[in-house]
Parts: structure tokens; sequence; C-alpha cells
């Protein structure tokens, strides 16, 4: 299975973090955006480790678990990491994938390349975070 550049931006266009951004910006943000496939049972991301990944799933499930209590699971059009994106906070929880994964991928340096050209998503995505995060806030 390839993941075409239209799907990609399809998928984008459900995260909330690139909710405020145009057809056009999300299409910029899915030009980052590498396939992955990965079997089951591996780890996409480890709670507590730095964050430097986001993922898009497109097929496939994955758990969410914090320390040793299952928090969720993910399946296609489900994210995880994207918070890593914009931070260099540790990982939250851990991500394992419970059957083989078709999943998008961005990194922490494609991202940062893409936000240094274009100012007008690193304003509209530092907003999203910054909503995303106050309720949470003290």
């Amino acid at each position: 299975m390839i993941v075409r550049r239209d799907e990609k931006v399809r998928l984008i266009s459900h995260i909330p973090l690139f909710q405020s951004c145009s057809q056009a910006e999300r299409a910029r943000f899915a030009t980052i955006l590498t396939q992955v496939d990965v079997p089951a049972g591996e780890v996409l991301m480890r709670e507590g480790e730095p964050g430097d990944r986001f993922f898009v799933l497109v097929k496939g499930h994955a758990e969410v678990r914090k320390g040793n209590r299952k928090i969720g699971t993910l399946g296609a059009g489900d994210f995880a990491g994207e918070v890593a994106l914009l931070t260099n906070a540790p990982r939250m929880a851990t991500v394992r994938t419970t059957t083989p994964v078709t999943a998008l991928e961005a990194t922490h340096d494609g991202f940062s390349a893409l936000l240094d050209t274009s100012p007008a998503i690193q304003r509209k995505l530092l907003r999203a975070l910054a909503d995303r995060l106050a309720p949470a806030a003290v």
C-alpha cells in the first residue's frame, strides 16, 4: 500500500493541531511525511523518552499505555506524538503496535525545517498547541 499525497492531506485535516491550517499549508506538511510499515509488537514511542517523531496511523492498530495501565487504542486516522514536534517534552505514554501498521511519520528535524520556512504555519500550530495545553495549565 502506497499512501498518496491527497490521502496524506485528508488524514492531516482531521488532526486538531492542523485544523486551522489551509489546505495548501496541510499539503506542505504532507511533503515531510514518510510512509513507514511497522510489524506487530513494535514500540513507536516509549514513555519518558525524548520525542522526535509524530505518527498518523493509516492502517492497523496500536495500544497506548501509561505505566502499566492501558489508556487507549489507536486505529486508522489516529495520531500520536504531535506535541513532540513543537516541544522537547518527554513522551507521556508508550505506543506499541498490536497489528502490522502502515503509518505516516514526521521527524522533528523535518518539521522544524518546514516551520523555519513558513512563519504563518508556525503561528497557527503554536496557537493550536497552546489551546490544547491550556486546560491542563495551572
